[in-house]
């Protein structure tokens, strides 16, 4: 799968996030993928998303810059969303936040296989940061 096909699947698998389409990510995610080296298989990789949205009800991922090398994927994310609900072990405190992450990913067959992300600890360090703003 070339660079353009790959970025184009990234590209797709991120409007499905937006669109709390989640089954449809194991078009996108292969069944036993690795996420953080502590998340094993397809549905805990659903279940880490889902949280987030159960957490941040209208959290919204935007793409800043997507690479592609080979069989890698690097993206930088804009993340945004309002905390209305349990997240990481901190009830809903209503705040509004706007994040960044940054994510790599391993693909095989243009399926995810393993990927790296620092989204749920941004967001959990950005609600107890105490900066109200």
């Amino acid at each position: 799968m070339g660079a353009s096909d790959l970025s184009d699947r990234y590209r797709t698998y991120i409007s499905r996030c937006n669109a709390r389409r989640f089954d449809e990510l194991r078009e996108f995610v292969a069944p036993d993928v690795i996420a953080s080296e502590t998340a094993e298989g397809i549905d805990n990789y659903i279940a880490g998303i889902e949280a987030v949205v159960t957490g941040f009800a209208d959290y919204r991922w935007d793409l800043q810059h997507l690479l592609v090398d080979g069989t890698w994927i690097a993206a930088r994310l804009l993340g945004s969303g309002t905390h209305t609900g349990p997240f990481r072990g901190i009830a809903a405190t209503g705040r509004a936040v706007r994040v960044q992450e940054l994510a790599m990913y391993r693909t095989e067959g243009g399926l995810i296989t393993r990927c790296w992300g620092d989204l749920g600890a941004t967001l959990r360090d950005e609600l107890v940061s105490g900066d109200g703003s």
